[in-house]
């Protein structure tokens, strides 16, 4: 395939997919939602459903790896060409931080009353206003929408558990449809990709809210940073690095374990 349809497919898959990943968390979240306090349910089949959707659109154009740990393990599988790597991680961004603006656009009445809503803006210590202030929160009320963030801020437990969980989805992906012919699944690839993260949010999603994608983390948290949205706290840079290392390593894990016990 061209760079043209790395760079076209990648970018707008990756974009669907946050768009309508992040959506459900926002639905989730905000006040003033019709689908707030939705629960976790909701929010793991939203986004299953959201890479079904990107997987679907993007698979014909640019393989829809959506994933810089996808695209890690595909390149060490030998499916994915090195010198193509580049491209699709840098698509993938792009499409990440556009898609974290597009939910910001569909939900920007319900971020304003959510960030302007005196039991949620009195719930956030300032920095100002505490004596220790390296206390400060870390993370602002409405983060989780845009990146994920631990339950128990454990550096080693966090990186361990968004590496299992990359490397269930990557190898599922990687052994999609294997026969004696080497054919894939083609088209139900993606529904069956969807499945899988369904079930990696329901089992492994507790500790860390399951990143298992750089791009996914690392683009909507820069959009958090730096949209005008009132009394948004901090974007947790301190963190940032988990949901980025954790699939990486993951990714690159399932395509050594690939190479060795199935190709």
């Amino acid at each position: 395939m061209s760079s043209s349809d790395i760079f076209i497919g990648e970018t707008i898959g990756t974009a669907v997919l946050i768009l309508l990943g992040g959506g459900v968390c926002a639905a989730v979240t905000l006040k003033r939602s019709k689908a707030q306090n939705a629960g976790w349910l909701a929010i793991t089949f939203g986004w299953g459903f959201a890479v079904l959707t990107a997987a679907y659109l993007a698979g014909g154009v640019s393989g829809a790896h959506l994933n810089p740990a996808v695209t890690l393990g595909l390149a060490i599988e030998g499916g994915t060409e090195w010198g193509d790597v580049p491209l699709y991680l840098a698509s993938q961004l792009l499409g990440a931080m556009i898609g974290a603006v597009l939910v910001w656009a569909v939900y920007y009445g319900q971020f304003h009353a959510h960030l302007t809503d005196p039991e949620i803006v009195g719930a956030q210590p300032t920095v100002e206003g505490m004596v220790d202030q390296s206390a400060a929160p870390k993370a602002g009320p409405v983060l989780g929408i845009f990146s994920t963030g631990p339950e128990i801020r454990n550096a080693v437990q966090n990186v361990v558990t968004e590496v299992i969980a990359t490397v269930v989805l990557v190898l599922a992906i990687l052994t999609q449809g294997l026969n004696n012919e080497g054919n894939g699944l083609g088209t139900l690839g993606a529904l069956i990709t969807s499945l899988v993260v369904v079930g990696i949010g329901l089992s492994l999603g507790g500790p860390t809210g399951y990143a298992i994608n750089p791009v996914r983390d690392l683009g909507p948290r820069i959009v958090h940073a730096l949209l005008p949205l009132p009394n948004k706290g901090g974007s947790d840079w301190g963190y940032a690095w988990v949901p980025i290392v954790g699939p990486l390593i993951g990714g690159a894990i399932a395509g050594g374990l690939y190479n060795v016990a199935f190709a």
